[in-house]
């Protein structure tokens, strides 16, 4: 037995709640069926309301967060015209490759799930390419239909049942949804196991495509294009490898294939529109980079630091 949402009783051992900073944290074991196409799958609440503002910086997944209380103030992308959602609860995010401001009133109660892209892809079900660095109405995306579904888990207390309720949802669309280019998956796989330091002409001669054809669909089905992914790829394994704090930043981009130092730092200007220094001496919860005083300020990124 453990203690539910709001000191309510759970009749699932298998549920976790924990408290994390100014979060409880629920957590469970992955189904079976959905843990191919998943990087991360996390149920918060906060422990005492309080506004917010945090930096989302690219993760190399895409993100479907639940929203079970109260929306978000705006979701803004930096560097795009126009990039800004207005209020939102429940949406999807495609893949990122620069980062963006979320702000919330205070009192969110969510489940936030990370798919691989080619999961991502089969979920939704859609060109990837159309959701990249957009956070878009979980409706406008997964049709009307989701919007029931997060009524109904908004509507009981359990996180067992809120996430017996999402599995089955997401078993049954990925179960419709269209497979991946095996091509694709292997260029993906090629990409993703070297974080980011194979060339692309090379991914292409691996998968018998030319360079141009494994760009456009790769584009299609990841979100982003090879080269933007390998970008993001060598900048996730940099903020790992700073968030160990073994290796110097001349180090850090020996091995992540930055050309040098002051590359490195452009990049993460780029992408995470902070510098290294600054993001490892920020407050991160689930690799949100804190902006204000707030002690939940981070609830709403995915990990970064993993």
């Amino acid at each position: 037995m453990v203690l539910g949402a709001h000191g309510t009783t759970a009749a699932t051992g298998a549920v976790e709640i924990a408290r994390l900073g100014g979060l409880w944290r629920v957590t469970r074991p992955w189904h079976p069926g959905l843990r191919p196409y998943l990087r991360s799958y996390v149920g918060y609440w906060e422990a005492v309301p309080t506004p917010y503002e945090a930096r989302l910086v690219p993760t190399g997944c895409a993100t479907l967060l639940i929203s079970l209380a109260e929306p978000f103030t705006q979701l803004r992308r930096l560097g795009m015209r126009d990039g800004g959602s207005g209020s939102i609860g429940s949406l999807v995010v495609g893949l990122e490759d620069r980062p963006a401001i979320c702000t919330h009133p205070g009192g969110q109660e969510a489940i936030r799930v990370e798919f691989t892209p080619l999961g991502a892809y089969r979920l939704f079900g859609m060109p990837m390419g159309e959701l990249t660095n957009l956070a878009v109405e979980i409706r406008d995306v997964l049709g009307s239909g989701a919007g029931v579904l997060v009524e109904r888990m908004a509507a009981t207390r359990d996180w067992a049942a809120r996430f017996d309720l999402l599995d089955a949802a997401l078993l049954e669309r990925l179960g419709l949804g269209p497979d991946p280019a095996p091509e694709v998956d292997q260029a993906w796989q090629l990409l993703s196991g070297s974080a980011g330091a194979i060339p692309i002409a090379r991914i292409a001669a691996e998968v018998g495509w030319s360079q141009g054809y494994l760009i456009r669909r790769f584009t299609q089905q990841v979100g982003l294009t090879p080269k933007a992914s390998a970008r993001v790829l060598r900048f996730r394994r940099a903020v790992t490898l700073l968030g160990r704090g073994t290796a110097s930043l001349t180090e850090i981009s020996t091995v992540c294939g930055f050309y040098d130092q002051a590359h490195l730092n452009r990049e993460f200007r780029a992408i995470a529109g902070t510098t290294p220094g600054r993001m490892v001496a920020a407050r991160r919860v689930e690799g949100a980079v804190a902006l204000t005083g707030s002690a939940n300020s981070s609830k709403t990124a995915s990990a970064a630091a993993r």
